[in-house]
């Protein structure tokens, strides 16, 4: 039948949208443990691709080097969905959402779907230039010889280098791999090691009035979250009261502080002071200084932890693997925070083989999108089951849902099942150019 990419007669089995279970029981173990150093060999069975597989040896170093990719078609489209509100934070303000939806079709029929997300003054592209880029890897993907699914990566990376394009990058680079697990009927959270099926996450307040906060507060607390992750950052004093008018409404809650950059780093110490003054440990404080203040990160860091008992989390501040690599040498946080859109999904598992190796914490995160790009990551964060903090949260912050399939919501609870890949998919005709 030949390689795994290219067998014409598993065409039949490929369902495009299907989100099918395949019985298999949730392991309590990891099955495909994630291992780049040492990879196993694909066995016979799985290169039949059939519903009762039992990939005990197959995981994502296998779907890199054995599954082919011939990408039959390929495309890049406007994803633009309304918020439920302004989503403000301390760097920008998003009114609706604006990202680009990448699908990749493979000769054999299989179909996979990726997410580039836009977040002004966070991310490096817009949506124009997401758009120009997206088209250019497609038709390079589209004209290209077969091909490993890691040596399509290998050159997507080089063509979409750095920061710069790294949202582009991630959204490509999903849509191929879902492809390709779609390929081999295989769920994403089994290939990235099986360890759980689900996760649960965090909730956003942004940057609201004290009395819209305590109403989030409240909504929040019924729907069963138990951990609110507060946007600051713009003026202490006011998140000072949104802190107080959501405590009040939601005295039991955990709480997560992002600052996104926005404050000093003597200001980010105040905030703490205060906190402490009304008896408020948050549980994390995210990137509470600009990106390129390595000093101050590393200052309000020891500051929190030893005075305060308050881990500190680095997101803006990690953009690459050279940053993790600082930030784990020079001891400037406690945790770093992955997002895909930022580094790429192959360059956010670097990154998280480092941290795991440094003994610091692991926290995923995501820009403001949409159940295919959050899906993917729900996926990794669940297979690999390496994270303490889960930020997984703005697809319920959409006034529209455009994802079919994918997965379950329950609350702050996500359940994936057996369907192949990540389970999601959009209705293409719909998505308007």
């Amino acid at each position: 039948m030949g390689r795994v990419g290219l067998a014409q007669n598993f065409k039949a089995n490929c369902f495009l949208h299907s989100s099918k279970s395949l019985h298999t029981q949730v392991p309590k173990t990891p099955l495909f443990p994630l291992n780049f150093k040492n990879p196993k060999v694909i066995t016979s069975c799985m290169a039949a691709a059939i519903p009762a597989l039992t990939p005990t040896s197959f995981g994502f170093k296998n779907l890199m080097e054995t599954v082919t990719i011939n990408v039959h078609k390929a495309e890049g489209r406007p994803l633009n969905v309304p918020l439920l509100a302004p989503f403000t934070i301390a760097t920008s303000r998003l009114e609706k959402v604006e990202n680009v939806a990448i699908r990749i079709e493979l000769s054999n029929g299989c179909v996979g779907w990726g997410e580039a997300p836009i977040l002004p003054f966070v991310t490096a592209e817009d949506q124009q230039t997401a758009l120009v880029k997206a088209e250019e890897v497609c038709e390079f993907l589209k004209q290209s010889r077969e091909m490993t699914l890691n040596l399509a990566l290998t050159k997507i990376g080089d063509m979409l280098h750095g920061h710069d394009f790294a949202s582009v990058r991630a959204g490509v680079e999903m849509a191929l791999i879902d492809a390709a697990a779609n390929s081999t009927g295989i769920p994403l959270w089994r290939l990235f090691g099986g360890v759980s099926n689900s996760i649960s996450t965090d909730i956003t307040i942004p940057i609201v009035s004290p009395t819209e906060a305590s109403e989030l507060a409240s909504k929040y607390r019924k729907q069963g979250f138990r951990t609110l992750k507060l946007k600051v950052g713009k003026n202490l004093n006011a998140d000072i009261e949104v802190l107080q008018s959501i405590r009040a409404a939601h005295p039991d809650c955990l709480f997560i502080l992002d600052a996104n950059e926005g404050y000093t780093a003597n200001e980010a110490i105040k905030v703490l002071e205060k906190l402490h003054e009304m008896d408020v440990t948050p549980v994390l404080f995210e990137q509470p200084v600009h990106r390129d203040n390595w000093e101050g990160l590393g200052h309000v860091s020891k500051i929190a932890k030893d005075k305060y008992g308050v881990a500190v989390a680095a997101d803006e501040s990690c953009r690459s693997l050279v940053d993790a690599k600082k930030i784990v040498q020079e001891s400037l946080a406690d945790v770093i925070n992955i997002k895909l859109a930022k580094v790429g999904v192959l360059g956010a598992l670097e990154i998280i083989d480092l941290v795991r190796s440094s003994g610091l914490n692991l926290m995923i995160g995501g820009m403001v999108e949409t159940r295919l790009a959050m899906g993917f990551a729900g996926h990794l964060a669940a297979g690999l089951g390496c994270f303490k903090f889960i930020d997984l949260d703005t697809p319920l912050l959409l006034a529209e849902d455009p994802v079919l399939g994918g997965y379950e919501v329950s609350g702050p609870d996500y359940n994936f099942s057996n369907a192949r890949g990540h389970g999601g998919f959009l209705h293409w005709d719909n998505i308007a150019w």
